[in-house]
């Protein structure tokens, strides 16, 4: 037999008979051993599905190849039967090479003088899609396993031998069921069984897996999609024919088969940010920063290149911490402010404290790459790739507050506030005093007089805080804020931080950039009693093997003295119209909200950047911190004034409220009398 092989491979190659024999020789004694890697342990490339919390909803697939890698038993027995007749109908005869049909194929070729037939088993061909798509090959190593030369032909045949000494019949047929191209940007079976008639590949009839098995020789001229639906069907008939040659039908059941007429349900999967179904294009904002953090994560390589091509290739199942019902509650108040056509936004985020869980993240803006203000892909609620955020205004008091509980100043530290104030940093403009820097309170009347950190912070006193500031440092403030997971995306804000924080006095103000997921979760750290988290858009991840990604589990740590946190939660209750546990609350900038919250215990702050340029509200439960922040992303020269704020207020409120309906009512832990009267 190998003397007729080397007379084919002579005549067809003018290559030295002697050399043809040994090649061959050693490829009937060659070693499992001694295979590619990727043809010992195949790793296809397979899409990764990014899910809602509940594991179930799709928002997205990634990938380079739409493949995702399923048992043989997962497939339909006529399936199985039909890919076999089509490519390889003697496959379980032969060891590998078929010499009968390449003898056959060799008379046919000369007869026509041209190649007519091949004599490739389906072992050979799964060889050679591995060779062609294997990452671990040069471009031009990949190149030659397709290349039409003798040389890669007899390699084929002796990795096919070595396989089939190793690997069954059956774990042969699973694999090239999972590698093959069926067109129309299906790899394998079971995203061609759900691309042609949108169901598993274990339901398939015997028309359909006809159908599909003949593709496999001209996917993208034959699939019935984009190509010729009449050679499609063609093709079918054959396969269905080799069927019965091969006994694995009768002819009537082919003779059925074939008069079946072509009932295609294409199905599309979605790839990347931008594929989310219309319906629910708001998850692409949810989509992206998953992305982002996932680039972020050495579990899944060393560069985001890396990481990417993980994703894409990788087929893990990721479950995200999104909630459908918190996103659709967060974007109904978003567009209950601004609609989707306003220049002006209204981001929000709601993160879970004690896990930094994302559990939604909206803007009134479509997730698109379509023209139109509604649509952009800007990562608006996270920050990152050139949006570095908003001012938040006197939310950053909290950071001023925590920063002097930490120092031991405790509740009732008083001040006789002003209007200005003088204080001891230079200042020049509008904003100083003799060369010095002196800011005023917004509402004189209502805000000056004497002040505690209860009553500074529910009437949002600036001098109060800005004086507060002063006494313990802004460096302590920065640093704080730094500790609560607050990133200085703005690089004048990052150079401030790092250079000059001791003479940052404004800073209690809310002058440097954030973000409403920075805000909340900073928010979300206090309500889980200075405990603070990552933010964390995941809820599990499984790699393609089933197994757990440990990157899925929150990060926590202890940032803050529990009693410092109770402290600053006990003070937060004055702004948004309820009682601290000591009683010292008198006026809030928020005390509407306590209407919409119907007695659950919450707190709270709000923000205005100068002029009311933006105006920001994030509220917190022990189970729940959302955050919100209205601007014009485009042109932050549009001030939304002042008149929107009480409608940001109730949006966070509103969406706190719907979150938690039927869950039970929380109330905060009140700080030490030591903390609070010192």
């Amino acid at each position: 037999m190998f003397a007729v092989v080397a007379g084919v491979v002579l005549a067809v190659s003018a290559l030295p008979a002697g050399a043809v024999v040994a090649y061959l020789t050693r490829s009937a004694t060659g070693s499992f051993d001694d295979l590619p890697s990727d043809l010992k342990i195949p790793a296809p490339a397979q899409a990764s599905r990014l899910y809602a919390d509940d594991g179930k909803t799709l928002i997205t697939t990634f990938y380079d190849e739409n493949r995702r890698v399923v048992p043989l038993d997962a497939v339909a027995q006529v399936m199985q039967q039909a890919m076999v007749a089509a490519e390889d109908i003697r496959f379980y005869q032969h060891g590998g090479v078929d010499l009968r049909s390449v003898v056959r194929a060799f008379v046919a070729n000369v007869k026509q003088d041209q190649v007519e037939q091949g004599a490739s088993t389906l072992t050979m061909q799964y060889v050679r899609n591995v060779l062609k798509s294997d990452p671990n090959l040069t471009p031009e190593q990949r190149q030659a396993a397709t290349a039409e030369t003798v040389e890669r032909k007899l390699r084929e045949m002796r990795y096919a031998a070595a396989l089939e000494r190793k690997l069954s019949k059956q774990e042969i047929l699973e694999r090239y069921l999972n590698i093959a191209y069926f067109g129309a940007g299906a790899y394998g079976i079971d995203a061609a069984s759900r691309r042609y008639f949108s169901k598993p590949p274990s339901q398939l009839t015997l028309a359909e897996a006809a159908l599909i098995a003949g593709l496999v020789q001209s996917p993208d001229t034959d699939n019935p999609i984009s190509g010729d639906r009449a050679a499609a069907l063609a093709r079918r008939s054959y396969v269905l024919d080799a069927m019965v040659r091969m006994k694995a039908i009768s002819q009537q059941q082919a003779e059925r088969a074939k008069a079946e007429p072509l009932r295609l349900r294409t199905s599309e999967p979605p790839n990347d940010c931008v594929g989310v179904a219309r319906k629910h294009n708001d998850w692409g904002f949810y989509c992206d920063y998953f992305v982002q953090w996932w680039n972020s994560q050495p579990a899944f390589g060393s560069t985001v290149a890396e990481r990417q091509s993980a994703l894409r290739r990788g087929g893990y199942t990721i479950i995200t911490a999104l909630d459908p019902d918190i996103q659709a509650a967060a974007l109904e108040q978003s567009l209950d402010v601004y609609g989707y056509r306003s220049a002006r936004t209204l981001p929000m985020a709601v993160v879970q404290p004690g896990t930094g869980r994302v559990l939604a993240m909206a803007v009134n803006r479509h997730y698109s790459l379509a023209d139109g203000r509604s649509n952009t892909v800007n990562q608006l609620i996270a920050g990152g790739g050139g949006v570095t955020g908003y001012q938040a205004g006197s939310t950053f008091k909290m950071f001023t507050m925590l920063a002097a509980l930490a120092e031991g100043k405790p509740l009732n530290t008083g001040f006789n506030a002003p209007s200005p104030l003088v204080t001891k940093w230079p200042g020049s403009g509008p904003g100083s005093c003799g060369g010095h820097y002196c800011p005023s309170n917004d509402n004189p009347s209502w805000m000056d007089g004497y002040r505690t950190m209860w009553t500074g912070f529910g009437r949002s006193v600036n001098t109060y805080f800005v004086w507060l500031e002063e006494q313990i440092g802004p460096e302590k403030a920065v640093a704080m804020a730094q500790r609560l997971g607050i990133t200085f995306r703005a690089k004048s804000d990052a150079e401030r931080a790092e250079k000059g924080a001791q003479g940052w006095g404004s800073f209690t103000l809310g002058v440097a950039d954030t973000t409403p997921l920075d805000l909340a979760n900073a928010y979300a750290t206090v309500a889980a009693e200075g405990r603070y988290c990552r933010p964390l858009p995941v809820l599990s991840i499984l790699d393609s093997s089933g197994r757990a990604v440990a990157a899925a589990e929150p990060s926590c740590q202890q940032v803050i003295a529990p009693d410092v946190a109770r402290a600053a939660t006990d003070a937060a209750r004055c702004p948004v119209g309820q009682q601290s546990a000591y009683g010292k609350c008198d006026g809030g900038t928020a005390a509407a909200v306590a209407g919409i919250l119907d007695g659950r215990p919450f707190a709270g702050k709000t923000g205005s950047a100068e002029n009311n340029a933006t105006e920001t509200f994030v509220g917190f439960t022990p189970q729940l911190a959302a955050a919100a922040i209205a601007a014009n992303p485009d042109d932050p020269g549009d001030h939304v004034g002042s008149a929107v704020s009480p409608r940001v207020n109730a949006a966070v409120a509103r969406t706190v409220v719907a979150a938690l309906a039927g869950q039970p009512y929380q109330d905060f832990t009140p700080p030490s009398r030591e903390l609070a009267f010192g």
